[in-house]
């Protein structure tokens, strides 16, 4: 299995999908801050096709894995890997030569669409390749590109806008997605159990001659039958079990306020602040600080905790969550402190500062629910994950809309205020989990037919 493989080949495939996922994820925002320019090159004039244009990848993001985690689980994870690679990098050549703006945003939802299969089914490769003990850093490691990938989209699409245009925004992105969709062909091998399993059966059926023999994960159901249960999975997960549905939502609203600011920062702090293009980039720099900053300390804690309250017992994936309750206090307090300094112009760097605390929350809660639903969910961790990306990514794409009417009907203070207020009743959810998660998950109600 990948848990034996040597240790130096496991983190090779890790960083590997850390770089393609940081490059999906990169996709994602990396138009944000030059979309009006777009807009304004198609003569269109919407308050709402701009915002729409950096959210419909989300919306991509929401459809992929309902596809692509269910094959993962039946085919393994190799062949959506690479499918997905390539096509992603087609779409977005399609992206930068998009004759229309129409065309830009059907565009941008099938290359989000193919993003979603290394953003979903990387979580579950880091659990095919390590024990629990060690999960925390590799995911860590691999969290690290799709976390800073949005963060880090929006400063070099500035900078690349403002000396290129809009265009080249896109194919910097393609050519990245080329170069290493070739190092995924190169690098990565498959890792899912069941499929490495069934291979080494195979074989020893060809050289021994003997086809009674049979893997220890196979199943007896027709090829039908496993097919509709893989694409029934992920709902199941979603839908009834109480730990992935009330974390989707809880990772739902807190990843959606990090797209609501991407799309509405160009305009706090070009009109507010007076800021260039390609100084608007800057002000994302917060958002990316605040992930690294979260990202360092999962790293360097979750592993490290879980072995600490495990006390040489069996370790429970509920020790994945106490560096939640700090997080979810980071988020509202992000932006009752960014919407007030930003509604009496305090000096700019305050604001940017009070979105590094949204960075950090994201961070440590994404992170903290990924490796929970990783631990809970092993052999079926891409279809969990994939459940929490759906709600994760319809609410990332379509929250950002009502930015604009929600701060012109509210204003900036209390229009972020509202939203701090939503983002403060969650800080029960993982106090809840921590408490309750082991008999929730223990229950016979929830022993689901997976």
């Amino acid at each position: 299995m990948a848990v034996n493989w040597p240790v130096s080949r496991k983190w090779l495939i890790v960083f590997v999908l850390a770089a393609m996922s940081f490059i999906v994820a990169l996709g994602s925002s990396i138009a944000a801050p030059g979309v009006s320019q777009a807009v304004l090159e198609f003569d269109q004039d919407s308050d709402i096709l701009g915002p729409f244009v950096v959210s419909v990848y989300n919306v991509g993001l929401a459809l992929g894995p309902l596809l692509v985690a269910p094959m993962s689980e039946l085919h393994g994870r190799l062949i959506p890997y690479h499918v997905t690679n390539v096509l992603f990098t087609l779409f977005t050549v399609g992206c930068a030569a998009s004759p229309t703006l129409g065309t830009l945003i059907l565009f941008r939802l099938l290359a989000g669409m193919e993003a979603s299969a290394v953003l979903t089914v990387g979580g579950a490769t880091v659990g095919d390749l390590f024990i629990q003990e060690e999960r925390g850093r590799a995911m860590a490691a691999w969290t690290f590109g799709p976390l800073m990938g949005p963060a880090i989209g929006p400063v070099l699409g500035g900078t690349v806008t403002e000396l290129k245009g809009w265009r080249w925004v896109f194919w910097i992105v393609a050519i990245q997605g080329a170069a290493t969709t070739l190092l995924f062909f190169i690098v990565v091998p498959e890792t899912y159990p069941p499929v490495i399993l069934q291979r080494k059966v195979n074989r020893l059926r060809r050289e021994t001659g003997n086809n009674s023999l049979k893997s220890s994960l196979s199943d007896d159901l027709s090829q039908r039958e496993r097919i509709l249960r893989c694409i029934r999975r992920p709902f199941i997960l979603l839908f009834r079990s109480p730990i992935v549905l009330l974390f989707s939502i809880f990772i739902a609203i807190v990843y959606s306020y990090q797209f609501l600011l991407f799309v509405t920062i160009p305009t706090v702090f070009g009109e507010i602040y007076d800021f260039s293009i390609g100084e608007i980039g800057l002000a994302y720099l917060g958002i990316a600080i605040g992930l690294l900053i979260g990202n360092m300390i999962f790293g360097f804690a979750s592993d490290r905790l879980l072995s600490r309250m495990s006390q040489g017992k069996s370790p429970k994936p509920e020790f994945r969550l106490p560096l939640m309750i700090p997080a979810a206090l980071c988020i509202p307090a992000c932006l009752f402190m960014y919407g007030w300094t930003v509604l009496y112009k305090v000096h700019w760097i305050v604001p940017i500062c009070a979105t590094s605390l949204l960075g950090v929350g994201l961070n440590l809660s994404l992170m903290s629910v990924q490796t929970y639903l990783v631990d809970t969910y092993t052999m079926y961790a891409a279809s969990a994950l994939a459940a929490l990306a759906v709600l994760r990514s319809i609410l990332g794409a379509f929250l950002p809309l009502a930015g604009p009417p929600l701060y012109r009907a509210l204003g900036l203070g209390w229009g972020n205020s509202t939203l701090g207020f939503i983002a403060l009743a969650l800080v029960p959810v993982p106090l809840l989990f921590l408490r309750y998660g082991e008999a929730v998950r223990t229950n016979p109600r929830y022993q689901l037919d997976l």
